[in-house]
């Protein structure tokens, strides 16, 4: 029954987000070549019998566990950068990965104050001896690019001063855009770029307002179907405790792949100085379950309790 016990506690602490350290220190740190023995037979998703008749690790395995081991270590460090830095590297990251991450430059671009964003090409330039702009230039090569290239080069606005008569006519422009979606992709539609990368927050939230007016729709179900990076483009700009709470989402799921799951110490680490409090309650909203409690069922060890200090901070 204990050795039981032992292998539901080992593969717990193995699986997940993040390692439970203590367990395997305290389970494996103490156990015997049989107890090992009896760990790896039965331990079929993680070791294999090859032809020899022993039990080896699987090699996929290895290298997800090696992922989980470093993702405490990658959260503390991010959390110890300063915000320009930290925004930076994750913009180089993600023009560096494969696939590139898009999502993660129009977030930074969209979530942060036109000082903040502006910092982080400052940090950029002092990191990487280029611009955030010319990177994004040279790796986008999609149709995307004229939207992210504008996204990271913005200075908005921010006072609260709002045209309704502008919004109301900037709204019937990119509904007009997205229903002529199948002769031109809204994302290459030059008046609906200059729209979302120049106008204010209060502005687009008004024309956001303004467009269910016009369409008889919410301007999310119309851009589901016109573009993937205009929907998150306009869910972040408009809505980001809901664009925030969705990617926290998909990135705690067990079916997650590791891009996606990198996203649940993004979004924490980041927002942790700005408006968690507020993804929290619009994730309990959404979802129907406190954020903590689902990081609490589903992170491990070190990564787990680092996550829910951040969050649990007053």
């Amino acid at each position: 029954m204990a050795h039981l016990q032992e292998l539901e506690a080992l593969t717990k602490a193995l699986s997940g987000l993040g390692i439970d350290e203590k367990s395997l220190i305290s389970i494996l740190g103490k156990s015997d070549p049989a107890r090992r023995t009896t760990f790896r037979q039965r331990s079929t998703h993680f070791f294999i019998e090859d032809e020899r008749s022993f039990e080896r690790w699987d090699d996929h395995r290895i290298n997800l566990l090696r992922l989980e081991f470093v993702r405490f270590e990658n959260a503390l460090v991010l959390w110890a950068m300063h915000p320009w830095e930290r925004d930076a590297r994750l913009v180089h990251e993600a023009l560096t990965l494969v696939p590139q991450s898009y999502r993660v430059i129009l977030e930074i671009a969209c979530t942060r104050s036109s000082e903040e964003l502006l910092g982080a090409r400052k940090a950029y330039h002092s990191l990487y001896d280029h611009s955030i702009e010319e990177d994004v230039a040279i790796h986008v090569t999609g149709s995307e690019r004229k939207l992210l290239v504008a996204l990271v080069s913005a200075y908005r606005y921010e006072g609260p001063k709002v045209s309704e008569d502008a919004a109301k006519s900037e709204a019937k422009l990119i509904a007009k855009a997205i229903k002529n979606g199948d002769k031109k992709n809204p994302i290459d539609d030059d008046e609906v770029i200059r729209i979302l990368t120049t106008r204010s927050k209060p502005h687009l939230k008004a024309i956001y307002k303004h467009y269910k007016e016009v369409s008889g729709k919410n301007i999310n179900e119309d851009i589901e179907a016109a573009d993937f990076i205009l929907k998150e483009t306009a869910e972040c700009l408009c809505n980001p405790h809901a664009y925030f709470s969705k990617v926290v989402d998909e990135a705690i799921r067990n079916d997650a792949d590791h891009n996606t799951k990198k996203a649940l110490t993004r979004v924490i680490v980041t927002r942790a100085d700005v408006d968690l409090k507020e993804i929290k309650e619009e994730y309990n909203s959404l979802y129907g379950v406190p954020l903590t409690q689902k990081i609490d069922d589903n992170a491990n060890g070190n990564y787990k309790d680092l996550l829910l200090a951040l969050m649990t901070r007053d």
